[in-house]
């Protein structure tokens, strides 16, 4: 290969050191240990939602007593489903989470319509909404009393973008330490939520949590959208499964970090949620544009600017998780040639997927452009859930068909048929509740992959290489990249 021969080339005419860092930067390192393993998984998770959204899951919940068993079951629910990816990411050690395990089971075609989904839109998309939320936050102490301009926050949401782009590709310890100081930064804020909420129940400010279950009882479709509202703050839960390959002792330290981040979130955000019911009542909380921000201004007052900041925090350390993962996707996706092979290249100085994290800032980036790109996310999320449950429907078929793999962690086959049933209905719930084209359209986008997969990855047509080569070369020269070692 004509690239290859480039950097050899270089190490002639370079260091004396060179040839040796060409050969270790072509694998990626197991830089990520047990905490920073439980610091990605807790600081992806715990973003913007539990500190904005505990009014949706009150609405379609009906009253406090239902919402916090909500609440509750959607950390179980966490919890099994990420129990399931510990059996596969123990049992297939690769990066890539979903993708690696569809290959596994199903063959390349469903990969393939995976990572065009997700690699496309799902994970650059969550990437630009997060930074938007960050810029929202991190803009509103300078607006106080109206909303910051749009292109303010759009400007701050591109700078707060490429920054974490820049440090994702400068090393993957920095950006571990980043994540474990923004993890820190949401559990401080979170603590003290839940401090002051100990408090006011001290002093017996209990009115909103006495009689919990008063009213009408919820119906199922309401019952189906509070989990909805609910497993959305809880989103992320499968993000250590991206990074299997860069886990120091993946056997050990995958369903630890799991047993141990998963619940530790799950009480985190029941705490938080009676806090909040210490200090307003139900209507003042559906009410309420951000409950975290009206809860500090009654309760943290003269220290309530604290609350926005910190919030702020938390979206920058969940930016950073998402961006940490997607980066992985699009590399394992270029080296199983699902993608175009430059994103599966790492950098020859600083040993990160380099081309693949700047893939996915650019794409992340055009997303921040349009005016509102919520509701594109709230139509895609169906199908997020749809390769959820596929992915466990995974581990079920390869307990039949692959029965020579070794198993470390075995998981009760019952938690994954339960897991499979309730991704359908969460597929299904808001597309028969409130049935829209909109479905449609993204489901026309997702099956159109198949017209880049036969021409491009199945029949491998020539012409197409021929035109990426030259492309690929310049850009690995441009970057400093080479190719991956092959996996044995």
């Amino acid at each position: 290969m004509e690239t290859d021969n480039i950097h050899k080339g270089e190490s002639q005419n370079g260091s004396s050191g060179y040839t040796q860092n060409s050969k270790k930067a072509a694998v990626l390192h197991k830089d990520v240990g047990l905490l920073s393993g439980i610091c990605l998984i807790v600081g992806t998770m715990i973003g913007s939602g539990i500190f904005i959204s505990p009014k949706s899951v009150l609405l379609y919940s009906g009253a406090v007593g239902p919402c916090l068993i909500i609440w509750t079951a959607c950390g179980v629910l966490a919890t099994l489903g990420a129990l399931c990816y510990a059996e596969l990411g123990t049992m297939i050690t690769k990066s890539g989470a979903e993708y690696s395990y569809l290959m596994e089971a199903f063959g390349s075609l469903v990969a393939f319509i995976y990572s065009w989904t997700t690699v496309m839109v799902l994970k650059p998309s969550s990437f630009a909404i997060i930074t938007l939320s960050f810029a929202e936050y991190a803009s509103a102490p300078f607006y106080p009393g109206c909303t910051p301009p749009l292109l303010v926050t759009k400007c701050l949401a591109a700078a707060a973008l490429f920054l974490i782009v820049g440090v994702n590709c400068l090393s993957v310890k920095l950006a571990s330490y980043v994540q474990n100081f923004f993890t820190v930064a949401k559990l401080v804020i979170i603590v003290v939520i839940i401090g002051a909420g100990i408090a006011l129940l001290a002093q017996g400010n209990t009115e909103t949590l006495s009689n919990t279950f008063e009213g009408k009882p919820p119906s199922l479709g309401s019952i189906g959208l509070a989990f909805y509202n609910g497993l959305w703050a809880y989103d992320g839960w499968n993000q250590l499964n991206f990074v299997t390959e860069e886990l120091k002792n993946p056997f050990r330290n995958l369903p630890l970090a799991i047993i141990i981040g998963i619940p530790l979130v799950t009480v985190c955000y029941v705490l938080v949620n009676i806090a909040y019911f210490t200090a307003m009542t139900t209507t003042e909380l559906l009410l309420s544009p951000a409950v975290a921000v009206t809860f500090g201004d009654r309760v943290l007052y003269p220290l309530s600017w604290i609350v926005p900041v910190f919030v702020a925090f938390s979206t920058f350390g969940s930016a950073n998780g998402s961006c940490f993962t997607a980066g992985r996707l699009a590399y394992v996706s270029g080296r199983e040639g699902h993608m175009v092979k430059i994103l599966s290249y790492i950098s020859l100085k600083r040993y990160t997927p380099l081309p693949a994290l700047i893939f996915n800032g650019v794409l992340a980036f055009f997303y921040i452009i349009p005016a509102d790109i919520n509701t594109l996310i709230n139509y895609f999320s169906f199908a997020q859930w749809a390769f959820y449950g596929l992915t466990v429907f995974a581990l079920i078929v390869m307990r039949f068909t692959r029965k020579e793999l070794h198993r470390p962690v075995k998981v009760p086959i019952i938690i994954a048929v339960l897991m499979v049933l309730v991704s359908c209905y969460l597929v299904l719930a808001p597309i028969i509740d409130k049935p829209e084209l909109e479905y449609l359209y993204c489901t026309i986008f997702i099956i159109s992959g198949l017209l880049f997969y036969y021409p491009f990855v199945h029949w491998k047509v020539k012409w197409a290489r021929k035109f990426m080569r030259p492309i690929t070369m310049h850009l690995q020269l441009l970057m400093e990249v080479v190719p991956p070692e092959k996996m044995e």
